[in-house]
């Protein structure tokens, strides 16, 4: 059987979870940058899946997988400009972004992904 590890786990969730070689985030939002621009959110979002494949022992360079969300599609070039300057050139991921209502008011970003060990 293979072992299950969890990253910062709560009661609702963790925020990640260790399978075998593949590491799977909750959906991260900005809570440092609520409210302010979609790129400064994704910034916040992205620092903080840096330092969640960190604790895993990964990296940006390993993501497989990420689904975005933006509460308004009128945003995605504002979403990207944070994420191209923040993907490796020849290591992007498979993605996928869609306009989806979030949690709370002020959120306008999810990012979850999945990566390699």
């Amino acid at each position: 059987m293979t072992d299950i590890r969890r990253i910062e786990p709560g009661p609702r969730m963790s925020e990640a979870v260790i399978h075998g070689d593949t590491i799977y985030t909750a959906g991260i939002v900005a809570d440092k940058t609520m409210g302010k621009s979609v790129t400064e959110q994704t910034r916040e979002i992205l620092q903080q899946i840096d330092d969640i494949l960190a604790k895993a022992g990964s990296d940006k360079t390993r993501i497989l997988k990420a689904n975005i969300w933006l509460t308004d599609i009128k945003t995605f070039a504002q979403m990207n400009q944070a994420w191209d300057a923040w993907v490796v050139a020849g290591k992007t991921p498979a993605r996928a972004t869609v306009e989806a209502r979030l949690a709370a008011p002020g959120y306008d970003v999810e990012i979850m992904i999945e990566a390699a060990c």
